[in-house]
């Protein structure tokens, strides 16, 4: 496993999931609101407003701050946000995309860039690493929600490219334009997703040494705590020998 999605698993042994459930909660609200404001405040005819809700469903979001969020876009007093992309490389050579919902563009662009120097790294052009990715649709479940081959007949009937397995999870890749169909036809089989999301996949990962791993979870983690940073998506690689000393630490 490559890239965000094994720092995340790292972080989440370490307990850091609980700490920041308040911002996962604003994050995912500010993602309802922008969904609600784009389409209808209707899940049933928005798309990308039923996946914010199933989403924060998944975090255990109360009721009532959903629909706070739907009615927010509703109102005249709602703030506009900007759907920004930043591209660049990390510590060791490593692509990174960040994905933003901002109300200051210039506000989130510093502080995007300061992380990225910060950290030893550089922010791009748009467009300056993102060929190095592609655009997918993901869909997550717990490993309790059945075995892999059980998993796999499900993905395989709703349209699914790729499912990955483990003890604690399983992943479904989709291409982009599919997600919403396929989680559709997958929640009628195995229930509600913890997660279902467009990301970024890299075509190809960087191998990293314990130090540079470091460099870059830290950096990343710095990116996932600033209020307007959605999603941050790298194309690193850490082997098992340092992720097991990571993980110790």
């Amino acid at each position: 496993m490559a890239g965000h999605s094994q720092f995340k698993n790292i972080m989440h042994k370490k307990g850091a999931a609980d700490a920041k459930r308040a911002k996962v909660f604003s994050k995912l609200a500010r993602e309802i609101t922008v969904a609600a404001k784009l389409g209808a405040p209707d899940p049933g005819m928005n798309p990308r407003l039923r996946l914010a809700i199933q989403n924060a469903r998944a975090e255990n979001m109360p009721k009532d701050n959903i629909e706070r969020a739907i009615n927010k876009a509703t109102g005249g007093d709602s703030e506009n946000y900007d759907e920004v992309r930043y591209e660049g490389y990390g510590p060791g050579g490593v692509a990174v995309i960040v994905e933003a919902l901002t109300d200051n563009r210039n506000r989130t662009a510093s502080n995007v860039r300061s992380i990225f120097s910060k950290a030893g790294g550089s922010l791009g052009e748009t467009g300056s690493v993102g060929f190095m990715f592609d655009r997918i649709g993901q869909i997550d479940y717990p490993a309790s929600v059945g075995d892999a081959e059980t998993v796999l007949d499900a993905a395989i009937e709703a349209g699914a490219d790729d499912v990955q397995s483990d003890d604690n999870s399983h992943t479904i890749i989709t291409a982009f334009e599919d997600l919403g169909d396929v989680s559709k036809a997958l929640e009628e089989k195995l229930g509600e997703a913890e997660s279902v999301k467009p990301t970024w996949r890299p075509q190809t990962t960087t191998p990293v040494d314990e130090e540079t791993a470091e460099s870059l979870f830290k950096m990343i983690d710095n990116l996932d705590d600033d209020d307007d940073v959605q999603m941050v998506v790298a194309n690193f690689e850490v082997s098992d020998d340092v992720l097991a000393k990571l993980t110790a630490a």
